[in-house]
């Protein structure tokens, strides 16, 4: 079935000692476009994201957003330096006793001494980082695929209704052409008949001009093709892979035959007939720019 190139898609899941979220959003694009918002210390987590997208997205512009938030133990370890601050203490104590200064030294003072405190981030395992953010873009990504099946479903349907309109246009032309020539014929023998009065009509003539009338105004072939054109849609619809610029492709095919019959037309209800179908194709362009 066809899938849609708008979706979205969003995940969390706790793990021991993270929150992990993860949305997955796409608009229509002619190809694949891959963009990603990341905590800077996880960049590294981005070309591998991208290859996880890019094997089950075709076409689209697609955008994923990753929150990683800890949980449980803190992501840094403080510590004091014990040595560097009794070297201080000492010092200070020193200098106290040399210059006989009061003893004021407090808790506060320490802290503000250089490198008394040391603050370490707790080492990231980026395998264990990965496999969990896989797993929750892989969770997003499965909800947001739904959504595009969701709506590609829907884009199907009102495509197949616009077909069979078209193709009742196209029925309607092959009846109604020979009709055309038809009349056209008894046109010329009705004005030939006024104009001669009573003198011999020439059908032979009169044939001869009515088949010019008639090769110059034929659209069979543009009625076979168009029908070839309807038959390879429906099956296009019906395949389970993408299909999008296949439709696009073929949609330009039934502009150019539809415009053709439009052009060898001179009858004011196939004229109307093509005014209608090619509004149809064009509502069909437009639907098929955000099938993937």
């Amino acid at each position: 079935m066809p899938r849609s190139m708008t979706g979205f898609g969003r995940a969390v899941k706790l793990y021991d000692t993270r929150e992990i979220t993860v949305e997955i959003k796409a608009v229509n694009h002619r190809f694949f476009e891959f963009s990603s918002r990341l905590p800077r210390q996880y960049a590294f987590l981005e070309e591998r994201l991208k290859r996880l997208l890019s094997g089950e997205i075709n076409r689209g512009k697609v955008e994923i957003s990753v929150l990683i938030a800890t949980v449980g133990e803190p992501e840094e370890q403080i510590e004091a330096n014990v040595g560097v601050i009794k070297s201080y203490i000492e010092a200070l104590r020193s200098i106290k006793d040399e210059f006989s200064l009061p003893d004021n030294l407090t808790l506060s003072n320490l802290l503000r001494i250089p490198d008394a405190i040391t603050v370490t981030k707790r080492e990231e395992d980026e395998e264990e980082l990965w496999n969990q953010v896989s797993e929750t873009a892989s969770e997003a990504l499965s909800g947001f695929i739904e959504m595009r099946k969701t709506e590609g479903e829907k884009l199907k349907s009102d495509i197949k209704l616009k077909l069979d309109e078209i193709e009742s246009g196209v029925e309607y032309v092959a009846e109604r052409s020979p009709e055309v020539t038809k009349e056209y014929f008894n046109r010329l023998y009705a004005k030939l008949s006024e104009l001669l009065e009573d003198r011999n009509i020439d059908e032979q003539r009169l044939l001869t001009e009515s088949a010019l009338f008639a090769d110059k105004t034929a659209v069979d072939e543009e009625i076979v093709r168009l029908r070839s054109h309807i038959s390879q849609y429906r099956e296009l619809l019906e395949l389970n892979e993408p299909i999008g610029k296949r439709l696009d492709f073929l949609i330009q095919e039934f502009n150019r035959e539809v415009n053709t019959i439009g052009s060898k037309c001179n009858d004011l209800s196939i004229t109307r007939t093509v005014l209608s179908m090619k509004n149809t194709v064009e509502k069909i362009r437009e639907q098929i720019q955000n099938i993937e």
